[in-house]
């Protein structure tokens, strides 16, 4: 039996691969689209039984090709590029993609687990689990609501686990392929390390420079919670991933700063002191963002707790100096 695992070279699926092989388990099939060949790097610690090409995956599975064999599909893969402007791939790539792997699910009577986002949300200010909070803001936005959407409407006809989890702003090892879209967190400590200063937006929506609140969660939290799904196969519903406690911009490059200022022997510096020391710099905020952009996340956790998850979630403080250990320890 194989666990397969879709977008299994990218961020949180290289990541939940990993995290099986801790669990003991190597029979893995990993699904991706190596057009970004570095992505492998991802995969390079990691024990699988198998590559597939995402195209050729859907094609077997269609076929018929995993019947009988598959004992959970991790679905991550998904185009996750807000500023995409071709509607026909976004939604072929993330919506209907994902509808080919539950209908397969539920006739197969495997568990599904898939990643959803927070991006369904838009400019809200209530983050819950329900369609009246849901105002997706763009495209990728807009392929995920539907999905959830679709879903909902088949609910009462499910026979097997479906979980469709909605991350906020994840951020951990195993991002660095992503580029412009990978968490500020990463670009934080590149920026440091090269300049000596790091550069935040200026203020926007009514929030000062750098103010802007998200829900920061680690991807060592994400991936508890999927293993936590796993292992509890009577339990579906849409979920929101995130630790329930919105920081700010600000926040997460004191937390860098401070954690490369330590392994350099210097003492913390409080916001204030980074601002007036140069060491944070405020950038125009994009003309291209402007209506496309959440200035204000923060989970609602309650469906999640509910459900009986009660593991503490790392704050920013915590999970980003452990990120920068992490990145530390690999740049040598």
């Amino acid at each position: 039996m194989y666990y397969i695992v879709t977008g299994a070279a990218g961020f949180i699926g290289s990541n939940l691969v990993k995290a099986l092989n801790e669990r003991g388990e190597n029979n893995i099939i990993a699904v991706d689209n190596l057009r970004n060949a570095g992505k492998f790097r991802n995969l390079a610690d990691c024990e699988i039984a198998d590559y597939i090409d995402k195209d050729d995956f859907l094609r077997k599975l269609q076929e018929g090709f995993f019947d009988g064999l598959v004992s959970a599909i991790f679905h991550q893969g998904a185009c996750s590029d807000t500023m995409e402007t071709d509607g026909r791939y976004m939604m072929a790539n993330n919506y209907q993609y994902t509808l080919e792997l539950l209908n397969y699910c539920q006739n197969e009577e495997v568990p599904f687990l898939y990643a959803s986002s927070a991006s369904v949300y838009g400019s809200g200010s209530v983050f819950k689990e329900s369609r009246e909070f849901e105002a997706p803001l763009n495209v990728y936005a807009y392929s995920k609501f539907l999905f959830d959407q679709v879903l909902r409407r088949r609910w009462h006809k499910r026979n097997a686990q479906i979980v469709g989890l909605r991350y906020f702003n994840v951020y951990g090892t195993r991002e660095q392929h992503k580029g412009r879209m990978a968490s500020v967190a990463f670009h934080f400590f590149n920026q440091y390390r090269a300049e000596g200063k790091v550069k935040l937006f200026e203020g926007c929506d009514g929030y000062a420079n750098g103010g802007q609140l998200r829900d920061f969660v680690s991807v060592e939290d994400a991936v508890k919670v999927n293993m936590y799904f796993l292992d509890n196969p009577q339990k579906s519903g849409i979920f929101n991933l995130g630790t329930g406690q919105a920081q700010s911009f600000n926040d997460v490059a004191v937390a860098t700063i401070n954690t490369l200022r330590n392994v350099g022997g210097r003492n913390a510096l409080s916001l204030a002191e980074l601002q007036q020391q140069g060491l944070i710099e405020y950038i125009p905020f994009p003309e291209a963002l402007r209506g496309k952009y959440q200035s204000y996340t923060q989970a609602d956790i309650g469906a999640l707790r509910g459900s009986g998850y009660d593991e503490p979630f790392l704050n920013v403080e915590q999970g980003v100096a452990r990120y920068v250990g992490q990145m530390l320890k690999t740049a040598g």
